[in-house]
Order: structure tokens, then sequence, then C-alpha cells
């Protein structure tokens, strides 16, 4: 006859290795991909959504003079990739971060949004042309990371 102490320390192993083995296939299927900035702002969504009130600078592209600075502010979004393909997944998620960022530039009375760069986990990846998108079994996920200013005309 088994004791509680047995069962319990049994029920603990079963239940971590059905834990391991369930997400496996989450950690094994995650990928970085570097993604292109112009293909996402350029989709049929992203046209509808911005409404072009706020320009959007990615790493060291030139920009206009700032007139005022409102500060840094990240955007960290989420979106399903369930039987998604990576592009549109991660166009879909970059796209959330844009809305965050305009709505945020609006409030402000910003007009821009510059220096932005791919700030996952903290980890920041700084390219005039792309961001990063992390996409796995389920999930797919960018942040992002500017700096919302007004612009000289």
């Amino acid at each position: 006859m088994m004791s509680r102490v047995g069962f319990s320390v049994r029920l603990i192993a079963v239940f971590a290795f059905a834990m391991g083995v369930a997400g496996a296939p989450a950690r094994a299927a995650d990928k970085v991909l570097m993604m292109p900035v112009d293909a996402a702002l350029a989709t049929t969504d992203a046209k509808a959504a911005l409404d072009g009130s706020v320009s959007f600078y990615f790493g060291d592209t030139p920009h206009p003079k700032v007139v005022e600075s409102f500060g840094e502010f990240v955007s960290n979004k989420k979106t399903n990739a369930f039987a998604k393909s990576d592009r549109e997944t991660c166009q879909r998620v970059v796209l959330s971060n844009f809305i965050t960022f305009q709505e945020r530039a609006k409030q402000l009375g910003g007009n821009a949004v510059i220096n932005i760069r791919s700030y996952f986990r903290s980890n920041e990846v700084k390219s005039d042309t792309q961001y990063e998108c992390h996409v796995g079994f389920l999930m797919s996920g960018v942040a992002l990371k500017g700096e919302v200013v007004k612009l000289a005309d």
C-alpha cells in the first residue's frame, strides 16, 4: 500500500512531466523573424487603421527637427498565430503596436514616433527597415520602443 506522501510525490512528477511534454511543441516552434516595416505599413489593414496624422521613423531614419519630446514609450502586443502564416501574424501584431503609438502620440499632441526599435523582453534591436517578430505555435508577439515627439513642419 502506497503512503499519501509517496502518492503525492508521484502525482507531482506525473504533472511536471505532462507540463513539460505539453510545453515542448510551443517552445520548439518559437521563431525570431526580422520583418520589413514597409510591408506592414502597406497592408490594407494598416491603411485603414492609421490615419496619417502620426509618422513612424525606425532606427536612425532621418526625420525633421524635433520641436517637442513627450518621452519614450513601449508597446508590447500579442496576437493569435494559430493556422496563420508568419507574415500575416507578424503584420497583424506590429499594426497593433502602430495603432497604440498613434493613439499615444495624438493624446499627447505629437505627430511622430522616432527612434523606434524592437524591444522584446527588454532586448533592444535597432533597424531602419525591419522589426523583430516572435512567432510561436499559438501566439506571436512584437514589442516596440520609441519616442513620441512633435516634429517641425
